[in-house]
This record gives C-alpha cells, sequence and structure tokens, in this order.
C-alpha cells in the first residue's frame, strides 16, 4: 500500500501527489491549491454521477435479459423488440439534423486522410516509435516484411531484394505520382528547372518543394498525393549502385498522421505507481523531451522525439510536422483506481483522475510553439461510453476541467469510440451530446462484438466468433458509422476512424486487405506499427477519401436498426465434435496468451502467437470477445465446465511451450495454480456476471493480487 497525502478532502497516493507537485505543475499557471481542489471538487461532485450512470447500464441489461428470457421460442419481432428498448430508455429518440460546431481543429484531424496508430502510453520507446512515425522509409517497410509475398532470406543485404524493393517502389510512383511521359523506373535523374520538376509529372501542382546542397545538387523532391507527402531523396554523389539510374536512395512517405497514446485497452494500470509511469510518458511528449535509451546493432542511443522537416519552394521555407498528432485515450467510466480516495472512503472513478491530469499534462504543449497541437486544441479519445446519457456525462467533465484549469471552454477535443451497441444505436444522439468538441468517431468490431454478445446473452447461444463478421449487424453497424458522422458534417471537420489491422506480420495481406477502409469513407484507420503504417499509407494516394465520402453523402443512409439490433444467435446449434473443440480452443488460447502476459508482467498488448502460430495483437477487446464467447456457449449448455476447463489446461501447455525462450516467464503447468491460469478462468467461468462483459475488473482484481506477493 502506497503512503499518501491529505489534501483538500481527499487521500493521495505519495507517488501521484509527488509527481503533480514536483514534475507537473512546474512551468504551468495553475497552483498547486487550484489542482487538488479541483479534484476533489470533480471526485465529490461527479463521482456519485458516474456511479450512478454505471448502476442504469446494470439495469437496462437486467431488463434485457427478462426480455430475452420471456421471448425466448418466439419468432424475433423487430417492431416489438425495439418499442421494448425505447420503453426502457436504451433506444432514445433521434435529434433533428444538426451539423457539429467544433472549433480549432487540427488538420491531421480534420482534413488529411491517412493511417492511424494506437500506442501504449506506458512504454516509452513505442509512444517515441509512434510518434516519430509521421514520416516512414518505404524501402525499409518493403524489404523488411513480406508486403512484397516474402520476407528475406538471410540477415544480410541481398541485392536482388533491393532491386525488387526498388522496381515495387517505381511502379507505386507511377500510380501516386505519375511523370507525364514514361515512368521512374526510366528516369536517369532529377532537377529543377525554373522551379518546375524535370521530368515533368502529369500533374504538375503535385511537385511541392525541394532540398538541394550548397553545389545546388537536389536531395529531396518533395510530392504530394491526396494531401499526403512523398519524399524522393537521392544521393547526388551516385553511391546507389547501378540498381538504380536516378540515384534515388530511398523513398519516404508521411505515414502516421496521428496516433493514440492508450491509457485504457492496450495498458496494464492499476495502482498509483502504474498511472504515474503513463502520465511521465504523456508528459514528456507533451513538453517534447522524452528520452528513452535504445540499443540497437550492438550501439546504445537515446530516441528522442524527431525534429519538424523543411522543404524550398520557388526559393521560401516551407516547414513540415515531424511528428504525428498526439491524441491522448482516458479510461471509460467504469473503472477506479486507488491512486486516489475520496472523503468516504471510496477510489476515484479513474476516468476523472485520466480527464483532470492528462489534460492538465498537455498544457504544456499549449503553452509552447510549434507543438503537437498548432490550434491550442487537446484531443482526448474517450472508450466505452454507452449511449448519449453518457457522452453528455463526458462532455460535462471536460467542462469542468477546462473550467478548473483556466482554459477555454471546448479546448479539449472529444473522441467517440462507437464500441458499445447502446452507443451505436443512438449515435446522432450521442454526436449531438457533445456536438461542439467532438471531433473523431470510429468503430471497434472487437469490443462492439462483445458488447454484442453480453447484451443478448440470454437470447440464446452465439454464432462462433470468426463467424460475426458475415452477420447482417456488423455491416450496419460499419456503414451507419461513416453515414451518420457524414450526415452530422464530419467531412472536412472531424476524423472518422476504423479499427485495428491485428496481424502485424501480415502485410502482404494488409495491403490487399485494408484498402477497404478508405474505400469506407473512413479517414483514419488503425495499425500495429510504424512500419505498417507506411504500408497503409499508399491506400490513402491511391483512394481520395474525400471523393468517396461526397459519394456516400449523396447515396443517403444504407442501413436501419432493423439490420443494426439483429441478434447473431446460432439456428440450430449443429456443430460437430471437431468445430466444437476448435472453436473452443481457439478462444482459450487466445485468452491464456493475452492474460499471463498481462497479469504476470503487466503487459497490456502484445503480439500474442494463436493456435497456429500466428502473431495477433491482443489488447483487452480481443479478450473480452472470447471470453464473453465461451461465457455465452457455457450459459446455453453449448459446451459444459468441464471440457472448458480441460481445455484451458489444453491450451496453458501451448502458451508455455510458445513462451519458453521466455527466461522471466513463469509456467502455468503443471499445477494451474497460477493467478494468471486462475485470472484466465474467471473471465470465462464468471463472463457472464462481468458488468457489460468488460474484463478490466478481473484483470485488475488479480494483478492487484499478484503486486501484493
Amino acid at each position: 500500500m502506497s503512503n499518501r497525502t491529505p489534501v483538500a478532502g481527499l487521500s493521495i497516493a505519495n507517488e501521484l501527489f509527488n509527481f503533480i507537485e514536483l514534475q507537473v505543475l512546474p512551468g504551468l499557471s495553475v497552483t498547486a491549491n487550484q489542482f487538488w481542489t479541483g479534484l476533489a471538487e470533480i471526485t465529490h461532485e461527479l463521482g456519485p454521477k458516474n456511479r450512478a450512470l454505471l448502476a442504469e447500464r446494470e439495469k437496462m441489461q437486467a431488463k434485457i435479459d427478462r426480455w430475452h428470457i420471456d421471448n425466448r421460442g418466439r419468432e424475433h419481432d423487430p417492431a416489438k423488440y425495439q418499442g421494448f428498448l425505447s420503453d426502457i430508455g436504451y433506444l432514445v429518440t433521434e435529434p433533428n439534423e444538426f451539423q457539429i460546431s467544433t472549433q480549432n481543429i487540427d488538420p491531421e484531424i480534420a482534413s488529411i486522410p491517412g493511417p492511424q496508430l494506437v500506442v501504449p502510453i506506458m512504454n516509452a520507446r513505442y509512444a517515441l516509435n509512434a510518434a516519430n512515425a509521421r514520416w516512414g522509409s518505404l524501402y525499409d517497410a518493403l524489404y523488411g516484411t513480406d508486403a512484397m509475398g516474402d520476407l528475406p532470406a538471410s540477415q544480410g543485404y541481398d541485392a536482388v531484394r533491393g532491386g525488387r524493393v526498388i522496381s515495387w517502389a517505381k511502379d507505386y510512383l507511377d500510380g501516386a505520382v505519375p511523370l507525364a511521359h514514361g515512368s521512374h523506373a526510366e528516369v536517369d535523374g532529377y532537377k529543377i528547372v525554373n522551379h518546375q520538376l524535370v521530368p515533368a509529372l502529369a500533374f504538375p501542382q503535385q511537385y511541392v518543394g525541394m532540398n538541394q546542397t550548397n553545389d545546388g545538387e537536389v536531395i529531396e523532391l518533395f510530392l504530394q498525393k491526396n494531401g499526403l507527402h512523398i519524399i524522393i531523396k537521392i544521393d547526388p554523389d551516385g553511391n546507389v549502385g547501378s540498381s538504380d539510374r536516378a540515384n534515388v536512395n530511398d523513398i519516404c512517405l508521411e505515414s502516421a498522421i496521428s496516433v493514440i497514446m492508450d491509457c485504457e485497452d492496450s495498458v496494464a494500470a492499476v495502482d498509483a505507481p502504474d498511472k504515474v509511469v503513463a502520465y511521465k510518458n504523456w508528459l514528456g511528449l507533451m513538453r517534447g523531451d522524452l528520452r528513452e535509451g535504445v540499443t540497437k546493432d550492438g550501439k546504445t542511443f537515446d530516441r528522442t522525439l524527431n525534429n519538424d522537416l523543411a522543404y524550398f519552394k520557388a526559393g521560401l521555407q516551407v516547414n513540415l510536422k515531424g511528428r504525428a498528432l498526439m491524441l491522448i485515450r482516458n479510461v471509460g467510466h467504469l473503472m477506479t483506481n486507488p491512486a486516489v480516495i475520496d472523503r468516504d472512503g471510496l477510489e476515484i472513478g479513474e476516468g476523472l483522475l485520466d480527464a483532470l491530469c492528462t489534460t492538465l499534462i498537455a498544457m504544456h504543449d499549449l503553452d509552447k510553439p510549434g507543438g503537437n497541437s498548432l490550434f491550442g486544441s487537446v484531443y482526448v479519445v474517450k472508450p466505452k461510453m454507452h449511449g448519449p446519457e453518457e457522452v453528455a456525462f463526458t462532455d460535462q467533465i471536460f467542462t469542468y476541467v477546462e473550467r478548473i484549469l483556466g482554459l477555454p471552454q471546448n479546448t479539449v477535443k472529444l473522441g467517440i469510440m462507437d464500441e458499445e451497441r447502446r452507443t451505436s444505436v443512438n449515435l446522432k444522439a450521442c454526436i449531438y451530446a457533445a456536438k461542439s468538441r467532438v471531433a473523431f468517431i470510429n468503430t471497434g468490431f472487437l469490443d462492439r462484438t462483445g458488447d454484442e454478445i453480453h447484451t443478448s446473452m440470454e437470447a440464446g447461444a452465439m454464432i462462433p466468433k470468426g463467424q460475426m463478421k458475415l452477420s447482417p449487424w456488423i455491416n450496419a453497424y460499419e456503414d451507419r458509422n461513416v453515414d451518420i458522422g457524414l450526415a452530422c458534417g464530419f467531412q472536412g471537420n472531424a476524423q472518422i476512424g476504423k479499427g485495428m489491422w491485428a496481424m502485424p506480420d501480415l502485410m502482404e495481406d494488409m495491403l490487399t486487405q485494408k484498402i477497404g477502409h478508405p474505400k469506407s469513407g473512413a479517414t483514419c484507420a488503425w495499425v500495429p506499427s510504424p512500419t505498417a503504417a507506411t504500408l497503409h499509407a499508399t491506400h490513402y494516394h491511391q483512394v481520395d477519401v474525400m471523393d468517396e465520402q461526397r459519394r456516400l453523402k449523396e447515396k443517403g443512409a444504407r442501413w436501419g436498426l432493423d439490420e443494426l439490433l439483429s441478434i447473431p444467435i446460432s439456428s440450430g446449434n449443429n456443430w460437430s465434435p471437431e468445430e466444437l473443440t476448435k472453436e473452443i480452443e481457439n478462444n482459450a488460447q487466445g485468452i491464456l496468451g493475452y492474460v499471463v502476459r498481462w497479469v504476470d508482467s503487466g503487459i497490456g498488448c502484445s503480439k500474442v502467437p494463436d493456435i497456429n502460430n500466428i502473431g495477433l495483437m491482443e489488447d483487452r477487446a480481443t479478450c473480452r470477445i472470447s471470453s464473453q464467447a465461451l461465457a455465452n456457449w457455457l450459459h446455453h449448455a453449448v459446451v459444459d465446465r468441464e471440457i472448458v476447463l480441460s481445455a484451458m489446461k489444453k491450451m496453458a501447455r501451448v502458451v508455455d511451450e510458445q513462451n519458453c525462450q521466455d527466461p522471466s516467464y513463469v509456467p502455468m503447468a503443471p499445477d494451474f495454480d497460477g493467478i494468471a491460469f486462475l485470472a484466465a478462468c474467471d473471465l470465462v467461468f464468471e463472463g457472464r456476471t462481468q458488468p457489460s462483459g468488460y474484463t478490466e475488473p478481473v484483470l485488475h482484481r488479480r494483478r492487484l493480487e499478484l503486486k501484493a506477493l
């Protein structure tokens, strides 16, 4: 238990108290008394409302459970079902037509479509890599991954593979920035004559500037496609070799336009020391002084934030950001944290703590020139809100925060994550509830599916997890999110996002499939690494998202509530024993592979091998869907407890083997009595009774249990 400091009726863990007093407040106009009394105000005035909203979730869920039990075996009547949801307040009246009125939005959010990274804020190296992923080497991304169909055969440089990279990249240039005549592969050299690129581009306006040596040799050409920059890097001394006639030694793409620094699903923060790690890294990013020692190829150096870039056009210097625009994802309304205890002996709502602390820290950026936001905005992504009342509550939280810290109203911009069913069915009303600060909506298939299963738990046995993407509700969900965002004025004003590519080793597949996200009208989509961001950026050169959005706006709404509220229950449950075993073991392996790292090592997001040894990016959302899927089948007697427990033990051995090279790993087998294994079992066997099917309560409880040892 941390030592604590009493202040303003609160009991503050010393780690947090000292961090705020000694590291955050110096240099700001906010006084210590102003901050702590403000935190007490938020805690004691908004804490009870937070708890009341959570209680309302549980009341609604109990009514939905009762309705499904009473209506089992009857033919589903959409009108009757929707009438019931309206009667209990789950489904609200849609507001009249309106347009969002959010002001001071940076272009990375408003008008530049491109990849978006999500990274655990507790890992400083990952955070720095993500912030610096605004620019990425296309040559490196192609050479080091399977994007061209295979992986490098050896550690050393392969000239044949290098030639394939150059050929692929020149073909890409022909598509993105074509020449008026011929191919980039045939160019012997690039030069600037009368401020124009020679050889000429088919669309001359795509050339925006260059850099050159003191001798006038061009070393960088800056081109543009659909708002994103492309840099052709040239070695004027001709050291590239015969493989490139124009001496191009790299092609650099503007890649991760924005990045979400995550305090939520991808971290394991259960107490004050953990929260301070997260806040300290955010402070370093906002002050611009975050550093992390890195050892690579036998050399040790400090990784820091990149500087801005510059080029010259007609003798005038033009500056470009060297870093992605950084958003911060706070936790949702559910969890509490022992970092702060209120006057009644209750833990603070963690979302309240995040709101005040992350905004306070962001003031270091607002007070300096050339910072993260050029328009004086702080971008907070808020997950797991259930319906417009909870969105309105978030808007109220940030109104309090702005008043306490002396910031103009609506300085904090809000990202609404459309990942809970009550938000999806009321998305327009949710946007309206924060219409003056909303800057972002997105879809999250995994959390949304977990909530789909939990909300309709009593309706029947759900279809297997892998079939969910083929069910009617998912297409309605993905398309309605875009349609509603466009109808509410998001085009040119706010982001519409899509979810994660979860297989970081399968870049060839990503290049084939993820182009569907910009084609859907989404201005950003999540990627798992800086390399993936560079490759995904090529999709935004191929697709003009703004044109796609104009087409979709003319088309109008594509789906209604009937499709969105269709429940993915299985008809007949005619699965073979082999199919059942495969589904159970796949879910069990995913849960165990993730939970053992979360509980034992405090790793909230990592690449976890699946049952076929394919590395998947796992976070709490993936764990939620897997645990809810098994809990549902247990509840409806598709399988029994003994079968699932046997699968959990079998898969624990598999996970142990997959982690056998890690000297710090503690095996779960053969005793199966470790805290991590018990936590994984809790998620399944207690899954039906967990609030909204969330994994956080179990994981936090078990992680704290381990830390206490």
